[in-house]
């Protein structure tokens, strides 16, 4: 089974579901259906997060791999994020396959490991640092980096923002790329554009994003191509 196949099969049935309810009716399995959102993210990153017996291939994993081994080729440091910490598994697991080492922050990490490892990435002496997107959004300074991949996106693009920001710190030398991972022909595509509009509220701009990243029903059936 494709990963498309899984997608799309997730995605009709999540359409379906969400077509005929009614608002009262939306509020009530408001849970359920941000449920069903999350695990069409999951398949986007690979169908592995929602499968324990898949054993396909992603696309996006094998775009990944290729963007970290043509930037540590030019010794580039790295940041990777991701929302899910079973990903953030996956994507070690391939590195260290590959003879690549690096460090992994999630939310269980003590603080004091926390620090060490920061400190150790920014002398340089690993190119890759793996960040759950939660647990590094803020509190970090990693200017030793001078590339942030976004695996995944989040509902809030201010928490995207805060997260790139700890290698824009001051005292940082180096010009900072940023890539976003994005699966064609699915919810991310939409996803990215309702962070695109988001980021252009002027209130966003005056009150703080912080508190602007819950999704309306109207925005959960715009991702999910409801009319």
């Amino acid at each position: 089974m494709s990963k498309k196949t899984v997608y799309l099969a997730q995605l009709k049935q999540m359409q379906v579901k969400v077509r005929g309810l009614s608002s009262q009716a939306f509020v009530k399995n408001k849970i359920e259906i941000l449920a069903g959102l999350t695990r069409l993210r999951q398949i986007c990153d690979t169908p592995a997060l929602y499968m324990d017996d898949y054993e396909g291939e992603s696309g996006k994993l094998e775009q990944l791999n290729e963007l970290i081994r043509q930037a540590v080729d030019s010794d580039r440091h790295i940041l990777i994020f991701s929302q899910f910490t079973t990903m953030l598994g996956i994507i070690e697991d391939e590195l260290t396959a590959n003879g690549l080492p690096t460090y992994v922050l999630k939310g269980d990490t003590k603080p004091k490991d926390r620090l060490d490892m920061v400190d150790a990435f920014n002398r340089g002496e690993k190119n890759i640092f793996l960040i759950s997107l939660k647990a590094g959004g803020t509190g970090l300074n990693l200017t030793g980096a001078d590339m942030v991949i976004l695996v995944d996106l989040w509902w809030n693009p201010a928490v995207e923002d805060q997260a790139t920001a700890r290698a824009h710190r001051i005292g940082q030398k180096n010009t900072v790329e940023v890539y976003r991972l994005i699966t064609k022909g699915t919810i991310e595509e939409q996803i990215y554009k309702l962070q695109e509009k988001k980021r252009n509220f002027v209130d966003q701009v005056l009150s703080g994003t912080q508190n602007k990243g819950s999704l309306t029903d109207d925005e959960i059936r715009l991702i999910l191509g409801i009319e």
